[in-house]
């Protein structure tokens, strides 16, 4: 059974510390959290007694490449103090994609990365947004990255932005099923590109749930990049997935 977690970008916006943050989700039917922004201000006995008393587990931290590139010691040491062992690059930009040249240059960066946190048993997984699927050669950059780079790279696949980017979800979970253990499950507009609460956007949410069970992925992580009441979105994620799962 697939687990679910709220990626904390949804929650930015909040002005309250983390741990008060990690109790609000421990309210809800959520099982994990997805770290990102603000876990370094935060001391992480803190974090981990409030994952303690909510029952809540480390999905995975998202963690900027150059960070992992320069200071990989410091943010293995920071992460797994509190039980976090899956890092996920959450952004490149359009430049890491614009030719073949360009997605082997990522690929490779990537899996060194890659690599060397396996030294510290960590796993590292790659985000998409909608620009990975620009054409390059034949297939998409993203598909690409993926032929680039061996199992030591995860994906961490976003349902919403990949089908803002053209391609089919489903047909890209059950392709690369052995890659990915980690979904976001995020909703928008295809035409604008606008994100929307999960189910009230252009992604076919029921199927997408089917794949993800049939894919047996780890962790159904529910993201939304820009709410308008952070509070209402993860209750209304929370819901969403509870009534569907």
């Amino acid at each position: 059974m697939t687990r679910t977690a709220i990626q904390l970008y949804s929650l930015r916006d909040l002005e309250e510390p983390i741990p008060s943050i990690l109790d609000r989700i421990g309210e809800t039917s959520f099982d994990g959290v997805e770290f990102a922004h603000r876990v370094g201000q935060t001391e992480p006995r803190e974090i981990e007694r409030a994952l303690e008393r909510t029952g809540l587990t480390p999905a995975a931290a998202h963690v900027g490449l150059e960070a992992l590139e320069e200071d990989l010691s410091e943010t293995v040491e920071l992460y797994t103090q509190f039980g976090c062992d899956t890092f996920v690059v959450p952004y490149l930009d359009d430049d890491h994609f614009a030719s073949p040249e360009a997605v082997e240059s990522t690929a490779t960066r990537l899996s060194e990365v890659a690599a060397a946190l396996e030294g510290h048993g960590i796993d590292l997984h790659y985000h998409n947004h909608d620009h990975e699927f620009v054409a390059c050669g034949d297939r998409t950059a993203m598909e690409a990255l993926l032929e680039r780079t061996d199992d030591a790279v995860g994906f961490e696949i976003d349902l919403g932005w990949a089908n803002v980017g053209g391609v089919d979800p489903v047909s890209l979970l059950e392709r690369y099923r052995d890659r990915i253990s980690l979904v976001h499950l995020a909703d928008a507009e295809t035409s604008t590109g606008t994100p929307t609460e999960l189910g009230e956007g252009d992604l076919d949410l029921e199927a997408c749930l089917d794949a993800v069970e049939r894919t047996n992925a780890e962790w159904g992580i529910y993201e939304h990049d820009r709410p308008t009441d952070p509070i209402r979105s993860l209750s209304d994620g929370a819901e969403t997935l509870e009534r569907l799962g």
